[in-house]
């Protein structure tokens, strides 16, 4: 066991953190560094690069500084958000292109041309044909911004995954690199065969030659140069793909949930599996074996509540960290049909309408929102039940993490609602604990904190007769949509 301290730096939709673990997973510093948001129509999201990386190197920095100076960091690891890409010049490292988030969804229209390639192009690479997805963003770039097109012709372009330009920018030697989390994520690549695919290429009409070269999730990537130290950074992933292993060995009869921007639901396999409403995805790998999760997505988690204080005119944060108090004044709730950002798995519709079905206070269409959040939660997870049959492995428990986690009344619904237990650890950071651990590597003598809260189920017959009330019209809009036909929840 190496017994140094560990960097591990995500970046994420709001902000850059970097935590710094000692060998046995005790947080020894902590910074983190705002980054803004630019929502310059209704379907585009983007951060600006710069801000970006310096976001990066202020977290860092502040980070090292609180660590004696003769503390030795052995290694480091980064975790970004997957889906978003970035257009830079490869001869100088300049970006060319914002960093189009993954909430971003402005070529949809190509997305919807290519419907007839839908179910090969999941085959091959576990994702759903979707424009939240790299590829057609990458596309987008090459069609409309100048800049880009003349790198192309001048065979000066690189783009990718917000990975691999952050490690071009920040690591010696300038490494063009891509691990298997942020490449699966393009919709490019192959998990087969570790590689991008030529026909995917071909349909999205992008050059193999502009991407990064894709390798495991540790791999030597290349040395981090800040405040007079040379850190090796050893890992990079996704940062839903860290969060799983944050509190110990994966656990195939879990669901993880991660409740940040979006909600992911991550489900360990024994081996891959293809889900036709959801998505396989590579969570690690290194050069002796390959870890998969089946994924469900909600892209209306805490940017649906973004949503309502911007519709409605009233703090939603600030309402949910007051909730439950002010339930009675709600009210009968009415129903929200939650299509923030694009209606994922297990409907997959990137341009469904958000709306209330019925009317209410502004307490009841907030229990609304909140809601519907909890209900998309557990129609994936009963998507997840129906196609793990097979596999032998029941889900007894959700362990749950991110920023609405903190809410005791959100915990208590899920649990009521999916009847599972929810387990609640008290490190926020779930993503940057995670991926100390991945640094660290065989051997770590990472405690699991033991401070966690468990919500155990109880009924709720009103919770669910809304939930179905919910489910019905939501099958019939999303029918209406043309969308996926979603499986009915187990029981119904």
């Amino acid at each position: 066991m190496r017994a140094e301290h560990f960097l591990a730096i995500d970046q994420g939709g709001h902000a850059s953190r970097a935590v710094i673990f000692d060998a046995r997973g005790t947080v020894v510093a902590h910074a983190f560094a705002p980054l803004g948001t630019r929502r310059p129509a209704a379907d585009r999201v983007e951060h600006d690069p710069d801000e970006l990386l310096a976001s990066l190197e202020a977290a860092i920095g502040d980070a090292i500084a609180k660590l004696p100076a003769a503390a030795k960091i052995a290694a480091a690891g980064l975790a970004t958000q997957r889906s978003s890409i970035v257009c830079w010049d490869r001869t100088d490292g300049r970006a060319l292109s914002p960093v189009i988030s993954w909430q971003d969804r402005r070529n949809a229209s190509l997305v919807d041309s290519l419907r007839n390639r839908a179910r090969d192009v999941h085959e091959r690479t576990g994702l759903v044909l979707s424009p939240h997805y790299g590829a057609s963003k990458l596309r987008w770039c090459l069609d409309n911004i100048g800049d880009v097109r003349d790198a192309a012709r001048d065979r000066r372009l690189a783009f990718g995954p917000l990975s691999s330009f952050i490690l071009f920018r920040l690591l010696a030697g300038h490494p063009l690199l891509v691990d298997p989390a942020n490449a699966s994520r393009t919709q490019l690549w192959d998990p087969g065969t570790r590689s991008w695919a030529s026909d995917l290429l071909q349909l999205f009409g992008i050059d193999a030659g502009a991407l990064p070269m894709p390798v495991t999730s540790r791999y030597p990537f290349g040395t981090l140069s800040l405040h007079g130290r040379s850190i090796p950074l050893e890992v990079c992933t996704g940062d839903q793909s860290a969060v799983p292993f944050a509190f110990g060995a994966l656990d195939p009869r879990s669901a993880y949930v991660n409740l940040g921007t979006g909600a992911f639901i991550q489900c360990p396999l024994r081996a891959p599996l293809r889900a036709p409403l959801l998505l396989t995805s590579v969570v690690w790998s290194d050069e002796r074996s390959t870890t998969y999760v089946l994924e469900g997505s909600v892209n209306g988690a805490s940017s649906a509540l973004d949503w309502l204080s911007d519709t409605e005119g009233f703090d939603a944060q600030r309402m949910l960290a007051a909730w439950p108090s002010r339930a009675d004044a709600a009210g009968a709730p009415p129903l929200f049909l939650n299509g923030i950002s694009g209606l994922a798995s297990p409907f997959w519709v990137p341009d469904f309408a958000s709306r209330f079905v019925g009317d209410g206070s502004a307490e009841a269409k907030f229990l609304a929102v909140l809601e519907s959040i909890l209900f998309l939660l557990r129609v994936n997870l009963d998507e997840m039940q129906h196609c793990r049959e097979s596999l032998g492995d029941e889900l007894v428990r959700i362990v749950i993490t991110g920023g609405l986690s903190q809410s005791d009344f959100l915990c208590q619904r899920l649990a009521d609602l999916t009847s599972l237990t929810v387990v609640r650890h008290a490190d926020r950071e779930a993503t940057a604990r995670g991926l100390g651990l991945l640094v660290a590597g065989e051997g770590a003598a990472f405690a699991v904190p033991g401070d966690a809260s468990s919500f155990a189920p109880r009924a709720d017959t009103a919770l669910l007769q809304r939930f179905f009330a919910w489910l019905k019209e939501m099958k019939e809009q999303v029918r209406r949509c043309g969308g996926a036909p979603a499986q009915a929840p187990s029981g119904t």
